[in-house]
């Protein structure tokens, strides 16, 4: 049995609940924020057979996909004669954790 533990933008998160209830995968959805852009994000918790875990990485792969944004820099960052100016960063995708499972109990 494994735990998978899933990071992805809100943005995501719709359309791989929706895959994921589709292949009838159950998932916990808990909501988080990321660091450098304290943007939305959404952690999931997956509990499948370890045969069934590349299948489930398979959806995230599809319909968690990168993506870039344009945004302004955060104040926090800015000193003395900075210019702010919107830089482009890569948003979205997923950071994917699979962990050993020693029992599951589903009351």
């Amino acid at each position: 049995m494994k735990l998978i533990v899933a990071i992805i933008n809100n943005d995501d998160c719709p359309s791989v609940l929706s895959e994921l209830s589709k292949k009838e995968f159950g998932a916990t959805r808990l909501s988080t924020s990321g660091g450098f852009l304290r943007a939305g994000n959404s952690t999931l918790l997956i509990g499948t057979e370890d045969e069934k875990v590349d299948e489930v990485i398979a959806v995230f792969n599809e319909f968690s996909r990168k993506r870039t944004q344009m945004v302004s820099p955060s104040p926090s960052f800015m000193t003395e004669g900075f210019i702010s100016r919107a830089v482009e960063v890569t948003v979205g995708g997923a950071t994917i954790f699979v962990l050993d499972v020693d029992k599951f109990i589903k009351l």
